[in-house]
């Protein structure tokens, strides 16, 4: 009994050290840029030693994909949400002002994707391991899509296409959020390119 209940605190506690780590690489990474950043730095902004960090991950870019999965699985939950209100149809118009109301624009966080994209364009490795996340979210679009049976533009071929089409127009307006910082106007621009998209 009392050995279970000590692995229970310590599962506990490394969820909690892990989160803490998560959360402060957070910051720093969107301060300095994922680049420009050391093992050191995170452990100093979140209060542990080199062998916490290392108990938790293996090195800056396994930490980064747990930032980044934890953000993919936030924007697929808000879309899927958005998109299963309508039942088995799909109401497109009315879906896609549900989901630009309620998407993940978050200027910190794109930049901190970004420095990371550009690091994984130059490491094969790394590239894989994003593209396989990206896919999962594009799937968890192309699923809601397929199952509404809803007549999609022609242009864009299957479910799959369209979410292909829908990831690219998300990347589009975030990217230009970058630069003018403009969160409202940013979600009126994916809500019409949302809309053309889907709609035809």
């Amino acid at each position: 009994m009392t050995v279970g209940g000590t692995a229970g605190r310590v599962t506990r506690r490394r969820a909690h050290t892990r989160a803490n780590l998560l959360r402060a690489a957070f910051g720093v990474f969107a301060a300095k840029g994922f680049g420009h950043v050391s093992i050191e730095e995170i452990c100093e902004a979140a209060g542990y030693t080199r062998g916490a960090f290392y108990s938790n991950f293996a090195g800056l870019d396994e930490l980064f994909f747990a930032l980044y999965a934890e953000r993919a699985e936030l924007i697929a939950d808000q879309v899927t949400a958005a998109l299963a209100q309508d039942g088995p149809g799909l109401d497109v118009p009315a879906a896609v002002d549900r989901v630009t109301e309620v998407l993940l624009l978050d200027r910190d966080w794109l930049l901190v994707k970004t420095d990371f994209l550009v690091h994984a364009a130059r490491d094969p490795d790394v590239a894989r391991g994003l593209l396989e996340h990206r896919a999962r979210l594009r799937g968890a679009i192309a699923d809601r899509l397929a199952r509404a049976h809803t007549a999609l533009p022609a242009v864009l071929g299957d479910a799959e296409g369209a979410a292909h089409a829908v990831v690219a127009a998300y990347d589009g307006v975030t990217t230009q959020l970058l630069l003018d910082r403009d969160v409202v106007r940013a979600r009126a621009w994916l809500k019409q390119l949302l809309t053309a998209l889907l709609t035809g």
